[in-house]
């Protein structure tokens, strides 16, 4: 079965390419990078990843790849997670972005379809006080909605992904990300979620959604994804 999400990010690593003269590389649960195989005459890396961005940004959520996202699917099968099949898996996503969407309105989390995924994008402003992995406690409502969607459409896979924006170092801004993403999953868990379905990681200011340049772009980048990838059977 062909997968749409493998051709919309075989698309955008193309187009950042030819963009920005340089190729990303997935991996694992954790500590996902962007890898460059062509070195950087300026070693201006806010410009380079404004051009990354341009391309990748518009690709919603599932930082952790195709491979893993497969792995889990086949794990949760296995266990007994029902999958599913050709137009279910649509509807099934159509009716779950709906009330995703009346969950989250005024709540400042944005609501993203790309293809049969759905991806919740949580500005930091709203769910981190600055420089912290401490939720704060006004986010608890918005992260109860999203349990509760989650709990009653069971047959998704949850890849929560932390961001940064450049400033500080690319260790720092690494760990920060994923400590972010643990709190948000680990939250997200606590309210009876099956562990199994989450993949957890981050990718620290490499995968801007606009300009580091200005404070208006870094705050666009400082945040957290939850993307709700379909079980297939």
């Amino acid at each position: 079965m062909k997968n749409p999400t493998k051709l919309v990010l075989a698309a955008a690593i193309m187009g950042s390419t030819l963009i920005a003269g340089c190729a990303t590389t997935g991996g694992g649960y954790y500590g996902q990078q962007d890898a460059y195989n062509e070195p950087d005459p300026s070693n201006d890396r806010t410009k380079k990843g404004a051009l990354i961005g341009a391309a990748v940004g518009a690709v919603a959520g599932l930082l952790s790849g195709d491979d893993a996202t497969e792995r889990r699917q086949r794990a949760l099968v296995g266990v007994g997670v029902g999958g599913l099949a050709g137009g279910a898996i649509g509807n099934y996503q159509d009716r779950q972005e709906r009330e995703l969407r009346d969950r989250m309105a005024g709540t400042g989390v944005d609501v993203v379809r790309q293809g049969d995924n759905i991806t919740l994008n949580m500005p930091d402003n709203i769910t981190f006080g600055f420089d912290s992995s401490s939720l704060q406690s006004q986010f608890y409502p918005v992260l109860d909605n999203v349990a509760a969607t989650l709990g009653e459409y069971n047959q998704t896979i949850v890849e929560v992904a932390g961001h940064t924006d450049s400033k500080g170092t690319d260790q720092y801004n690494q760990a920060l990300s994923v400590r972010r993403a643990e709190a948000v999953g680990n939250y997200l868990m606590s309210k009876g979620l099956m562990r199994d379905r989450f993949i957890i990681t981050g990718a620290g200011e490499s995968r801007p959604v606009a300009s580091n340049d200005t404070e208006a772009g870094r705050a666009q980048n400082r945040r957290v994804e939850i993307t709700l990838v379909p079980i297939r059977s």
